[in-house]
This record gives structure tokens, sequence and C-alpha cells, in this order.
């Protein structure tokens, strides 16, 4: 039986990792237990444990107001983690990683629907620029350590970069939440208060992607599991991360007409057109991924849904 480390097993992501994984030994710490910006206790770690595989979903995440006010810590403490774990998981035998980064690495003014080739082709989002710089060296990481290791060690690092995530275990936080856990909070919160109605930032037509985060986790240990060869050939030595979405965008007006239908606020939405929209669109190319017979298996409406009872339950 394989021994699978999850860094991040808290998290969103690393969570729902957690519960599509079968027939295998996770390991898991907490931040308490191990904090992976400390290098000695990420080479302690290794060294104690037998690990055979990592999923390394740890990270430092935030919206836009988290970025903009912290950005040393959001550069910082994200090189420091995927650098710890991904040179002592190489130092101990680790012979397979699978590291998660955010499809912010692309440029700004991206070619629609955006290509993994378009990596490292432009000028970044000026407001995630250091949490992308952290997750395209990540990218890189995974990618060098294989160029000058991967024959002579055996060992096979890849890596995948999802669209917007959402689901069970979703931050509900009022300042630092991402737009669909703070519609569903916003509306619920309208609901109980009887408010007429909900103003939602700009004018609803930008274009967004989004994936339930139990597809995002399949899609994970199906990339992990590819054979080396069909990994190999959908990606290139210096361009070797998989996006992960949908393949489907929709409005934010759509998207929160569908947050109010699925908590019953029946309330007017009211658009502030004085506020930023951000980029039109952001869609991710994922025929890579889909040509290995991947899709998502999660409805939008259903993921809602089940993003909703999990606010309810962890949010009274």
């Amino acid at each position: 039986m394989k021994n699978i480390f999850i860094a991040g097993h808290n998290g969103m992501v690393g969570s729902a990792i957690a519960r599509q994984l079968n027939n295998v030994k996770i390991i898991t710490r907490s931040h308490n237990e191990l904090d992976l910006t400390d290098q000695q206790q990420v080479r302690n770690f290794f060294e104690s444990n037998k690990i055979d595989q990592v999923y390394l979903a740890a990270a430092k995440v935030g919206g836009i107001y988290a970025n903009n006010t912290f950005p040393a810590d959001f550069i910082y403490q994200n090189l420091m983690i995927e650098a710890n774990v991904i040179r002592s998981a190489f130092e101990n035998n680790v012979k397979k990683i699978l590291f998660l980064g955010s499809s912010c690495i692309y440029p700004r003014e991206a070619k629609q629907p955006m290509d993994e080739s378009s990596l490292l082709t432009g000028s970044l989002e000026p407001t995630n620029e250091p949490y992308a710089i952290a997750k395209i060296a990540g990218i890189k990481l995974c990618e060098s350590f294989n160029r000058q290791f991967g024959e002579s060690h055996g060992i096979d690092y890849r890596s995948v970069m999802p669209t917007n995530l959402f689901g069970i275990g979703d931050n509900y936080d009022e300042k630092n939440s991402h737009v669909v856990p703070a519609l569903i909070r916003r509306f619920h919160q309208s609901k109980f208060l009887n408010k007429p109605e909900v103003e939602i930032w700009g004018s609803g037509k930008p274009k967004r992607e989004f994936l339930y985060v139990d597809d995002m986790a399949r899609a994970c240990i199906h990339v992990m599991h590819l054979p080396k060869e069909v990994y190999a050939k959908i990606t290139d030595e210096m361009c070797s991360h998989i996006n992960v979405g949908s393949g489907v965008e929709m409005s934010i007006e759509d998207l929160a007409k569908s947050i109010a239908r699925v908590v019953g606020y029946k309330g007017k939405l009211i658009f502030d057109h004085s506020m930023p929209d951000g980029a039109p669109r952001k869609l991710i190319n994922c025929q890579r991924l889909f040509s290995t017979g991947w899709r998502p298996e999660v409805n939008f409406e259903n993921g809602l849904k089940l993003s909703y009872i999990d606010y309810l339950q962890n949010n009274p």
C-alpha cells in the first residue's frame, strides 16, 4: 500500500483529494505539527516518514484584498512551501509529486481560452502578481528536477493549474473569500434579514469558469496516475503543466442569479457599474486534459447546492 502525503489536507482541495483517494495510506500533518515554510521541519518529516507520493495542495491563498494587503507574505510563504517540500521529497526518494498551481499564472491579456503555452508570454495581473510568480516557480521547480534528475533518479513531478474552484470546505470569510462563497454568504444573510436588494460589484458582464472541488480532486488523481508516456505526449519538457477546468464559462450576472436561486433569495440584484469588472474573460483551454478521457462529473447547479449545504452546516 502506497504512503501518500497530502500537504494542505485541511484546505478545500486537499480535503477533497483525501475524500477521493482509495486503497492508500494517507499521511497528513496540521500546520501546528509541521510548518512547511520551515526547511528543517520539512526535512525531518520526510526523513522520518516513508513517503511514496505527494499531493502538494498547501498554499497561502486569498482574494484581491488579501493579495494586495499582504504581497510579501503571499510570495514568501508560497515559495518556501513548494521549495521545501519538493527538495526534501527528492532527497528522500519520493518518485512522484503533483503540484497544484492556479490559473492566475497566465498573463492578464492572454488569448482566450488560455492555453498552457501562454505561460510567460506577457505581464501578470498586478493584484496577484506575487502569488502568481510563486506558483510559476513551483511549476519550474518540478520541471527542473525532472530535467536534471528524471532519468538518473526515476522521478516524475507533475503540475496542474485549476480554474476557479468552489465547494465543500470553501472559505466564506467576508474579506478574503472568492466570488462563489462571497455571494453565497451575502445572499444567505440578505435572505435572513429580508433585504429587498443585494448590490454586486461591476456590470455583471465579465465571464468566468468554475469547477466543483471534488471534480478537481478527481482530476488530480487522474493526472497523477496517467502513464508517463501519455503525460509526456500532451506536455512539453519546458511546458509541463496541465490546465484543469470545466470548459464552460458564465457571466457574473448569471452566476449571481444561480446562487440566489439555490439560496432562495428572491430580492432584486443591483449591479454597481461604478465598480471595476476585472478581466472580461478568464477561460482556460482544457483540451490536453480532456484528450486523456477526463471530464467533470458534477453539474454546476448541483455543486452550488452542495456548497450551500456545507455553508449552512459550518456557518450557523
